[in-house]
This record gives structure tokens, sequence and C-alpha cells, in this order.
């Protein structure tokens, strides 16, 4: 009975939100920096007694609902008879079963597996040796401490440590992570720590006895329900339930869904018990507090067990004071911490496909709109500092704090929900672009457990130097940890889609080397894509199809054809006959009785563009991404921006691929002095012998050069012996264009390669050390002139040009500092990389992806 009274005050209370009639409930906190995961995570460590009490004196005090929505009525006012439809909608729509046949269906990841070889392949390999370096005992340890049960080992640190209040949801996301990795490649091992980390909990249920679970206290949601400062506790109890119903959803951990179910019948008596006892508006005004996905996690809970409680539940976390702004439209969203309400959204899509209220469809499809239109940069990230800022408004926000990744995954989320429903392109190239630039760009190469939580996208920054840095393995365990390790174990859940019918029907809407096993379809598809390279600018992929034995009936393969692709030069074909290519944005589909062997290939080719800032202030008009395909370019650089286009006529005439060969012509060239290495090395347009550098920085990049052939055609250099006894000009890798030029002073330093006028060019010879591995760089311009370091080996010597005769030491002393070791060069270049002309200087391209502590610009001052 009492469900059906919550069910009623529910559409009440949600009418009233739509009309701007509530009042006295709140949106946000003040001061909004509470907001922050990074600012809560710093003020709760702080000793600083005086700080928090400041902080916390006005918490939950803002201005009410009647102000905010009195400010809305002029931007869009509902008439009475608007109001009562809405109304009548919801009542009408509130017992729909949940059924939708027009909507695609995902395919199972146990179904797909990527190609090890590929980029995503490679990410998701590094994940998984991060899950398997994880230790159940540590993860568990505040869960066991919690429920009075012995612990064991020491517990992890960063925000897992116990004494941090959101302890407890990296653990849930670690089971989502380990679930989604485990169908992702049923990998044993990963199997049995998961399964070990759902016993280790459900022990810690029993013996608490009440149906609640977490790694910190009931005391928390105490505070939560007294509207008392506190972090976020329903945050952490959604990554657990979602985790525990992933176990299930993915693994079949049945145990995990009693699990589930018997915490959220706990936290139903838990609301319940805060509407009885205050009011409806009182449960609201907590949800000032951000709680996650509550909402989300309900809803699909609900479409598995089909209770009523579970459905009640989820409506009571859905934020109306969030959502109702979307429902009539209003861009409002600036201020609002983004990761805040972005889950509540995503509940909100749920919300339509478990009761089909067109309503939310309708919220769902206006956020994506608003966010994409004025809220998202290039790579499809979102939020400044945690927050929305402006509309429209993006140049003011490039920094080092841009894009919290917890953002990106949760938008994609809410994509892949709208291409889902609609099949729009649209959907799927945005899918595409954040998965490209904002997820992939996160990891740190490969190296397992190193991730970020802000992407920043100020000029000159770096991943290395933004508030948080890379993570650690086991001290960090940020929010963007967790959603970190769940992106890269769902890399295959949204390559392939299936429609259902008498012709089944899949859509192809990502170009990701893998295999699918297509059980509707009968079919055992084999994508194969190949490299995406910058000197031949095409994206081409082949689908071969194996029947299952048998199989006798049609289907339909729907081919995105994105919108970066250029109509001029597209080809399909199937077996070798050609096919005729739609537009971009819209799929190429063909049906067919499929035979083994059968081969569907496409040719998309890959257009540079670029792509302006979202700021609709003409002053901010030249902000310019660039893009290739869905790969946003990064500008090697710490300060220069500018590009001047003069009359160029495309971007071709400014922007040139580097060709394969280059690779090949990169050094460096080192010495060593016993156990240090020094290496050759650009620091400000001076030359100098500095420490021997990591790769994926910028002091790696400093120490690279690309040897340039006076006369190269005439010799083909395969590595970079080949150059000796050549005439060679050495390119700094980062600065195209420049060349280690001989100064007036002696010292070599970096100038214009047209304005070096000889200066520049060395014959590379045998080492006048007589070792094998070292070469000496000769002037052409003064024979018997070497490029030198000195005889006192240290960071920061600079390197000069000195003739054998002035030598005032020994010849031995002299060859040795006139030696170095010929190595390839420590930085490369990607395969996807290019040459932009700048006003003072070019700039080199390169995937943002594939950047680790390198400096770097993704916005540039372009102007004619």
């Amino acid at each position: 009975m009492k469900v059906f009274v919550l069910s009623g005050v529910l559409i009440v209370v949600f009418v009233f939100v739509l009309c701007g009639c509530v009042s006295g409930k709140e949106c946000t906190n003040i001061p909004t920096q509470l907001s922050s995961h990074s600012f809560r995570y710093e003020l709760l460590a702080s000793k600083n007694e005086s700080w928090k009490a400041e902080m916390f004196q006005h918490y939950h005090l803002i201005h009410t609902d009647d102000s905010a929505w009195s400010s809305l009525r002029p931007r869009k006012v509902l008439m009475e008879e608007e109001e009562f439809n809405w109304a009548m909608m919801y009542r009408t729509m509130k017992n729909y079963d949940g059924s939708n046949s027009n909507f695609l269906k995902e395919i199972s990841l146990h179904d797909v597996r990527l190609d090890s070889g590929s980029l995503h392949g490679r990410a998701q390999q590094t994940n998984l040796e991060y899950l398997l370096m994880l230790d159940v005992d540590r993860l568990v340890w505040s869960f066991r401490k919690t429920a009075d049960l012995s612990t064991h080992g020491l517990p992890y640190g960063g925000w897992e440590a116990p004494d941090t209040e959101l302890r407890g949801h990296f653990v849930g996301h670690y089971m989502s992570a380990s679930a989604q990795m485990w169908a992702s490649t049923h990998n044993d091992t990963l199997k049995e720590k998961m399964s070990a980390v759902v016993s280790a909990l459900a022990t810690c249920q029993e013996k608490i006895g009440t149906g609640y679970l977490s790694a910190f206290p009931e005391e928390l949601f105490d505070r939560f329900e007294a509207i008392k400062p506190v972090w976020a506790p329903y945050y952490t109890i959604h990554k657990i339930l979602a985790g525990l119903l992933d176990q299930y959803t993915f693994a079949g951990n049945s145990q995990a869904l009693k699990m589930m179910t018997w915490m959220v019948d706990y936290f139903y008596q838990r609301v319940q018990n805060v509407i009885s006892k205050y009011s409806i508006e009182r449960h609201w005004l907590s949800l000032n507090e951000e709680t996650g996905g509550m909402n989300d996690v309900l809803y699909r809970l609900y479409s598995i067990t089909a209770d009523q409680k579970h459905l009640v539940l989820a409506h009571l976390f859905d934020k109306p004071c969030f959502l109702g702004l979307l429902a009539v439209q209003a861009d409002s969203i600036s201020g609002f911490h983004a990761n805040t309400h972005i889950p509540v959204v995503i509940g909100s899509q749920l919300r339509y496909e478990v009761t089909g209220d067109p309503l939310y469809k309708e919220i769902g499809t206006y956020f994506m709109d608003i966010v994409n239109s004025s809220h998202s940069y290039a790579t499809g990230g979102t939020s400044v500092g945690e927050f929305w800022s402006e509309p429209k408004r993006l140049a003011s926000t490039l920094e080092q704090e841009n894009e919290e990744s917890c953002t990106t995954y949760n938008m994609l989320k809410v994509s892949r929900h709208l291409f889902r429903w609609t099949k729009e392109v649209a959907y799927a190239d945005y899918y595409e672009r954040a998965l490209t630039n904002g997820v992939l760009s996160i990891q740190r190469g490969r190296d397992p457990g190193v991730m970020i939580y802000m992407l920043p996208l100020g000029r000159g920054e770096s991943k290395a130097r933004s508030y948080h840095g890379w993570g650690t393995k086991f001290d960090s365990f940020w929010c963007c940890y967790g959603t970190g390790i769940e992106s890269f174990s769902k890399l295959g859940d949204s390559i392939y889609f299936e429609e259902e019918g008498k012709t089944p029907g899949l859509y192809i809407i990502q170009y990701i080397s893998s295999s699918l096993d297509w059980k509707s379809g009968q079919i055992v598809l084999d994508q194969k894509v190949d490299p995406v390279v910058s000197w031949d600018p095409y994206l081409r992929t082949t689908l071969t199809f194996s029947p299952n034995e048998g199989a006798g009936q049609s289907s339909t393969i729907n081919l995105r054809i994105p919108v970066w692709a250029s109509s001029s030069g597209a080809k399909a074909a199937i077996n070798a006959q050609d096919l005729p290519v739609p537009d971009p944005s819209s799929f190429l589909s063909l049906t067919r009785n499929w035979s083994p062997g059968d081969k569907l290939t496409l040719q998309l080719p890959i257009r540079l563009r670029t792509e302006a800032i979202k700021d609709d202030r003409p002053a901010y008009a030249s902000i310019q991404a660039i893009f290739y395909g869905p790969y946003l370019l990064a500008g090697l650089t710490s300060d220069d921006w500018d590009i001047r286009t003069g009359s160029a006529s495309s971007l071709s005439d400014w922007i040139t691929p580097i060709p394969a060969s280059h690779n090949s012509h990169l050094v460096s060239l080192s010495q060593e002095s016993g156990s240090s290495s020094f290496v050759f090395s650009n620091s400000n347009q001076s030359i100098i012998m500095d420490k021997f550098p990591e790769a994926g920085t910028d002091a790696a990049l400093h120490a690279t050069f690309r040897l340039i052939l006076k006369d190269a055609t005439s010799v083909k250099v395969m590595s970079p012996k080949d150059a000796i006894g050549k005439s060679v000009m050495l390119e700094p890798i980062a600065l195209p264009g420049m060349v280690v030029v001989q100064g007036t002073n002696g010292n070599l330093g970096i100038a214009n390669s047209e304005s070096s006028r000889g200066s520049s060019s060395f014959r590379l010879i045998a080492g006048l050390d007589g070792k094998d591995e070292t070469v000496s760089l000769e002037s052409e311009s003064q024979k018997g002139c070497y490029a030198y370091s000195g005889t006192n080996y240290k960071s920061g010597a600079s390197i000069k040009l000195k003739c054998l005769s002035e030598s005032d030491s020994s010849d031995e002393d002299y060859k040795k500092a006139s030696s170095f070791i010929l190595k390839e060069g420590i930085s490369e270049y990607d395969p996807i990389s290019f040459i932009a002309k700048g006003m003072k200087r070019n700039f080199l391209l390169t995937p943002l992806l594939s950047l680790r502590d390198e400096s770097y610009t993704v916005y540039f001052n372009i102007q004619d």
C-alpha cells in the first residue's frame, strides 16, 4: 500500500516541478566548490579546522527553486493546458510495460573480441594487467573493518584510505570493470579474483545483518539525512550496487543479485523513513549531495525484478529540480557540477526505456543537444574544474583542469542510449569522437594503472602537469580511476548493435579490429581495420563472413558513413563487386544471404578539417582545433599557437603529412660518464648536454633529431648508420623547419633552416674515439672543427664547435668529447603525424591520444 502512496506523491511532485511551483528545494551547493570531488578530498584531509568551518557554514543554503524557476519563466512559460497535458501524459504512461521493439539491442561483450594488436586491444590489455595487480584483501579491507571482521594486510591509499569518506567507491567500480573485462576476455584468473571480492563482501553483509553494505558506517547516512556535511555516501552506494548488478548480468553471479536486492531493501526503508518523518521535500533537499547514478542502477534492477519498490525508489532519485530545467528546455546548466548531474540524466533515459514516458526521451535528447552544441570541447568532453561553464564561452576556459574523465565516461552512455533509440549517425559520430580522444587519451601508454583525472586543453599544457597529474597504481583511486577501469574494460560494447525482426540487422558504428559471434544473425564476423596513417588518407576495413553451418536466413549489414569522411573517393565492394556509397552521416546497407568467405570492403577518404571552439563571441572565432578524421591533433608546443593561413585555399596547403620513412631518420646522440648518460639536447634554442630522458616527455623530444641528408636522392636511409659519411642537417623533431646551427660565439643553437646559410651543415663521420657505436659531427663550413661537449661531463653543458688544433686538452680527451653514441630517436613520429605551418614556427601535429607527458596545444589561433 505504501508503494502506491509514494507513487502518487511522485506524480504530484513531478507536475509541480514542471510548472515551477515547488518551493523550498535547492539544486546546487554553496559554496559550489564542495561539489568538486578534488576540493572535498583536499578539504576533509586538511587539518585547518577554521577553513572547514568556513566552507561548511552555509551547507545547502542557496537560492530556492522559486527564484530559479522564476528566472526561467520568460524563456518558456507553460500554459495551464500544457501543464495539464503533461500531468495526464505522466499518468497515462506510468504503467507502460517497457517493451519497445524499435530500440536497437546491445551486443553482449561475451560475443565480441578485440584484435590484440589494435589500438583498442592494447588499451584493453593494459587495463587487464592493472585489474590483475589489485589485491582482494586490500580492496575489501575497509568493508571488513566496517563489518567488525578481522582485516588482512594493509588497506589501499588515496580515496580508498580508511579515513576517506568516499572509501569503497572504487571497489564498486572494480566489480563492474572486472565483470565487463571477464566478459571481454574470459580471463580465468580475473574471474577468480572478482568472485573472491563478491564473496568477501557477502560475508561483510551477513555479519552486519540488515542488508547494509559499505566500506563506511551507517552514521554517514544519518548525517546525509540530517543535511549535515558528508561526502556523497549514496555516490559510493551506487558504485557498489552497479558492481553487484554487473557481476550478475555479465558473470551470472546470482549471489551478487541477492546482495544487491537486500541492499536496496535497506535503502528503501531509509528513504521511506525520511519521507514519513519529514516530507518528500526533505528527501529532495538531501539529493543536493552527489548521489551518482542511483536512479540508473535502480531502473536497471527493476527491469530484472519487476519489483514495484525498485521502480519507486528509482523515481525518488530522479532529482526533479535538475531534470525540470531540461524538461522546459532551458540551457541553464552553467555552474552545476557536471558529473553529479550527467548520471541523473542517464537514469532518466532508463526511466524512458522501462516506463515508456516520452518526456524522459525528450529530456535526454535536449540534454545531449545543449552539451554538444554549447558545453563540449573538441575531444567530446565537457566541464572545467568539474563544473559546466557559461554556454558557448569555452575559449575562456582552456586550462589544466578541463574535461573531468568521469564526465566523458558518462556522456558516452548518454549518446549510446540516444543512438539505440534513433539510429542517428550523429550520436555514433559523437561516441567515436569522445571514445577516441577523451577516453583513449587518459592512459599513460602501456603503463598499467596510470591514468589521469582531468584532460588539460590549455596552451602548452601536459597531462603530467594537471592538478592531479598522473595517478599511481595503489594510492590514487580517484573517481576517474573507477570510471577509467570500466571504460577500458568495455571497449567492445558499442562497435555493434543489432536490430530484431524477420530479417535481422546489424549496425556497425565503430571501425575497430574485432570479431563478432552474431548469434541472431547466425554469422561469425571478422572486422579488420588497416592502421590509419597520415601519408595515405583512407580508412579501410574488411568484413569477412563465416555463416554458421545450416544458416540460411538473410540479414542486413549497416555500415556507418561518418561525418568526417569525404564523399570523393569513397568505395565499397562485396566480393570485389562495387557498391554505391551513400553520403556521409548515413548508413551503407546491404541485405543478402551471406556465404562463407564473403568479403565486404569499405574505403573512406579521411579529411583534414578545422573546428571552431564552442564560443559565439566574434573575438574568439579564430580559436580552432585540427582533426584528421576522428583524431584530434595536438601541436607539440609549450606556448606558441599562432597560425596564419594567408591565401591558402585548402588545409593541405599548410598542413602536410610526415612520410613513413622519416622515423628511420630520427636519432639521439649521447655520451656516457661513469654510470651517467647525457644526451645532445635542445634547451631554449641552445644545444646542451642533458640527462638521458624517459620516453614520452618534453626532454625526450628535445633530445630527438631528424637527420636531413643534403643529397637525399643519392642514398636511402633505412637506419641512422646509413647516413655516416654523408652531409646532414639536424632538425629537432618538435620544431620542424628549424635546424642545429653554428653560432657566432662558437656554441651550437637552433635557427630557421631557410636562414642558416650553410652553418647548419655537418658531415656525419665515424667517431673520433674509434668506437664502433659512435659518430662525430664535423662542420661543413669549418673543416676540422667538430661538435664538442667538453671534458667536464654534466647536465647543462653547452655544445660548441671546437677545432682540433685549438684544443688545450689531450687529443684523447678531445676525441672523447667530440664523439657521440648514435642511437635511434628517443621519441618517434606517430603514424598519424603532420607538419602545420605556423606564424613564427612550424608545429608537429600528432593525435592527442598518443601523448604522455609532452607539452601540447589542442586549440590554435588560426587566422587568414
